[in-house]
């Protein structure tokens, strides 16, 4: 009876110690996945290292009617380039806006076709999400280097593999205002102005008919940064100005 007690426990401390192994191995992936600065293939860029006081404007999703010709107003009148993160299907769904975008010289990246998120995927349909969007991001007129950002920021094995294969810059952010919901605009540019340093990257998501509050806060930090001596630029110009 003794032994049969001592297997038992045995075999209890067996089972927990998978257990324990299995979950914290979940938890160190999940983080993986959602990290800003890490991954397991090729180059993943949140900020730069520079000395200048340069600033990268990006934008996520659409193109969209609802806020499309609003920023390229804000950005054309304040003399800004800026990139876009565009979706594929929201491009196929409005290809003159993303040919408006591409025309005020802006960059354009690659932001998925369905902006599904990209983990437990098989590379096929990698392949399938970047290569369509790209097709409809040279259709728009754009001929620069396409970076690619995660939709969601969400990346393990098979992204990141099939971006490092192919040369490709995984592109996240460091500064991040309306991430978590739709704040109001001075929030937004308060958060945005204190958080900004050299070489940052800005995340918005000013695309949709519920982001205008995003829209009304792109003015507001654009003229703050430029009174603090910062200088746009697009993320390629950023990448490149490397130390």
């Amino acid at each position: 009876m003794i032994l049969k007690s001592r297997r038992a426990r045995k075999w209890a401390i067996a089972v927990a110690s998978v257990l324990v192994v299995v979950i914290a191995g979940a938890y160190t992936l999940l983080q993986v996945a959602d990290s800003r600065t890490f991954q397991f293939f090729g180059t993943l860029v949140s900020r730069v290292e520079t000395g200048e006081k340069l600033v990268a404007l990006t934008f996520d999703d659409g193109p969209d009617p609802a806020g499309t010709k609003a920023v390229l107003d804000t950005l054309k009148s304040r003399q800004v380039p800026a990139t876009f993160f565009l979706i594929g299907r929201d491009i196929a769904a409005h290809p003159d806006l993303a040919q408006d975008i591409a025309a005020a010289g802006h960059e354009l990246g690659n932001h998925s076709f369905s902006h599904d998120r990209m983990i437990g995927v098989t590379p096929s349909w990698v392949a399938d999400e970047i290569e369509a969007t790209d097709a409809l991001i040279r259709t728009a007129g754009y001929s620069g280097d396409i970076v690619f950002r995660p939709p969601n920021g969400k990346k393990l094995f098979a992204l990141p593999y099939y971006l490092a294969e192919h040369n490709r810059t995984t592109v996240t952010w460091d500064v991040e205002p309306d991430s978590a919901g739709t704040p109001d605009a001075a929030t937004i540019e308060k958060t945005t102005v204190e958080q900004v340093r050299p070489g940052s990257i800005i995340l918005l998501h000013p695309m949709y008919p519920a982001r205008e509050q995003t829209r009304q806060a792109i003015g507001p930090i654009v003229d703050q940064l430029k009174q603090r001596g910062f200088r746009f630029v697009t993320v390629a110009q950023l990448l490149a100005a490397r130390r």
